[in-house]
């Protein structure tokens, strides 16, 4: 076990020391070079992967992590130090104005609500900006012109526009740099004006309140999606407290929407809208909208129901703004209590729109052969119950067409303070034959992407995590206790793993993904890949799988494993 700790360890600060240093003395020369004052200029010399590594760097800033820790007990500081970044990259926050926003939260379909909408929007012409988190392969893919990420060459000079703005005012403040997430919203929204959208789609980060995102000051509708207890080290622990934070994206006199959600959390959003000042309106079920038979959405599960019911309303509310004579003449709209939203007819752009609607890795299934993978994001207990839900619909029905044994698959990982018991007993239901466990570590080498690297957390601490998930899984299954064996793979790299048990920890995503295949999914034969050899016991563990005549793998519990696992599966999220 320490000698996998120790082995993934000097990968990852190899990895590290080259996001950080490789490019340090460049990045430092061009910022002296150019003067935010100049026209914005153009970086020839620095590639895509140079920026991101660049970036990377802002995930570990000593002065950033400190500013953090600073403003978890004054939140209000958070917004303070938004809006003073903002004006170092040279933008006003009355610019963001003129985007047209529609800014959306929620604990469970904040995301998929963006995509629908983005998607009904961009069906009736116009040109929209989404700005999502996280991403799943690319980073780019958080920020998004007409539905397609920002490209590389496109990403890549306007980084480095915003980067060296910010870079060369930071002596004069302290040395502070933006962290990540804030530093990709200003970037966003930089992008958005350069780019001329028509209208931008902002999805929150955490929370509400005190999200960066929240510097918007007029956007034309906000909405917020089912509720959940997540992030309760930031929001708080209970929903109550996690709906106050949620409810702070309201804005006078802009209209906002939201779906059902328990008593106590609807309560909270109608005090905020009344202290605040605009109007709420709950939307309806998506089976009373006036329209010929029942609307087709283009993602997978029941839960997306209330998310594109919440769509409509938003795309709606910003249609009617829209095609006003003077927009900015709308009268605003105050608190008169929570109202039924009408369900209207929704246009044929509308119903082509849920229709069409893509968002990968949430409820996404991929058939590679005799290996299908069932992918979903879920990271909350809230989140996990949908997602068992539709595993339990649609797997038997891939399974009666199998015409021979099926082996079914977990592949599980969960970060942060997510409650993972909670989740994998959710998950016993499902009746896997097998539990995989790895970290969100795309490869076990040093040269994998650095869109998918993350130092905030040590590789110890996270191979830890993926023991004791697979110690709960045996204790929810009633198996008994054994004394772990350490079982040596390729390269020298140990896996740990319990004898005549069904669970396996494997050091990397790439390595699980080959073990569970076994060499039946062409897309990770590929010869640029990286083979872990494993052991003759542990391939005799495999029999199963590879007597099958279909395997299906259920990847879940956290958005960044199931990202890493699309980096291979996908190769189109890659281009």
């Amino acid at each position: 076990m320490l000698r996998l700790f120790r082995v993934l360890e000097r990968l990852r600060a190899c990895s590290e020391v080259s996001a950080r240093n490789r490019h340090w003395t460049e990045i430092t020369e061009l910022s002296a070079r150019f003067s935010s004052t100049k026209a914005a200029p153009r970086f020839r010399r620095m590639d895509y992967q140079d920026a991101v590594c660049t970036l990377n760097t802002l995930q570990t800033n000593a002065s950033a992590l400190e500013q953090v820790k600073r403003e978890r007990g004054n939140p209000q500081l958070q917004l303070q130090a938004m809006r003073g970044f903002l004006q170092r990259a040279g933008l006003k926050v009355e610019k963001l104005d003129r985007l047209n926003i529609i800014h959306i939260t929620g604990t469970k379909g904040k995301g998929s609500t963006c995509a629908f909408t983005e998607q009904i929007l961009r069906n009736y012409g116009f040109r929209t900006g989404f700005y999502s988190s996280p991403h799943l392969v690319q980073v780019r893919e958080r920020i998004r012109i007409n539905g397609q990420p920002i490209g590389k060459e496109l990403f890549t000079k306007y980084f480095w526009q915003v980067y060296c703005r910010l870079e060369e005012t930071k002596d004069a403040h302290g040395g502070s740099m933006p962290a990540y997430f804030r530093f990709l919203t200003i970037l966003a929204f930089h992008i958005f004006l350069q780019e001329k959208v028509d209208l931008a789609v902002i999805e929150v980060g955490i929370g509400g309140a005190y999200d960066c995102t929240n510097i918007i000051r007029r956007p034309w509708v906000c909405g917020i999606s089912s509720l959940g207890i997540d992030h309760t080290s930031i929001l708080g622990d209970t929903i109550e407290k996690i709906a106050w934070q949620k409810g702070g994206i309201f804005k006078p006199g802009v209209p906002a929407f939201t779906v059902k959600q328990p008593d106590g959390p609807m309560k909270v959003l109608q005090e905020r809208a009344e202290e605040i000042g605009c109007s709420l309106s709950l939307c309806p079920d998506l089976e009373e909208y006036q329209s010929e038979g029942s609307l087709r959405l283009g993602l997978a599960g029941h839960h997306q129901r209330s998310n594109a019911s919440l769509a409509l309303q938003l795309s709606h509310t910003w249609l009617q703004r829209h095609f006003l004579t003077d927009p900015a003449s709308s009268s605003p709209v105050e608190f008169s209590g929570v109202s039924p939203a009408p369900a209207f007819q929704p246009s044929p752009a509308m119903i082509k729109g849920l229709a069409e609607t893509e968002w990968p890795g949430r409820n996404q299934t991929l058939k590679h052969g005799p290996v299908t993978y069932f992918l979903d994001g879920a990271h909350t207990t809230r989140s996990m119950q949908a997602c068992v839900r539709w595993f339990n619909e649609i797997a038997p029905q891939h399974e009666r067409n199998a015409g021979g044994p099926v082996v079914r698959v977990l592949l599980f990982n969960a970060t942060g303070e997510r409650d993972c018991a909670a989740m994998l007993k959710l998950l016993v239901s499902c009746h896997f034959d097998f539990a995989v466990f790895c970290p969100n570590i795309t490869e076990a080498i040093a040269t994998c992407n650095a869109d998918q690297q993350n130092f905030n957390v040590s590789v110890e601490n996270m191979l830890t995590r993926c023991l004791d998930n697979q110690q709960s899984w045996r204790v929810l299954n009633g198996q008994e206790q054994k004394p772990e064996a350490e079982l040596l793979i390729g390269g020298g790299l140990p896996l740990v793993a319990e004898r005549h048990s069904d669970t396996l920890v494997f050091p990397c995503i790439l390595s699980a993904l080959q073990w569970i295949s076994q060499e039946r999914d062409s897309f990770l034969l590929d010869p640029n890949k990286c083979v872990i050899a494993v052991k003759p016991s542990i391939n005799a563990k495999a029999a199963l799988l590879r007597e099958a005549v279909n395997i299906h793998v259920l990847i879940t519990g956290s958005l960044h494993l199931v990202g890493g696992a699309l980096k291979h599966l996908d190769p189109a999220l890659n281009s």
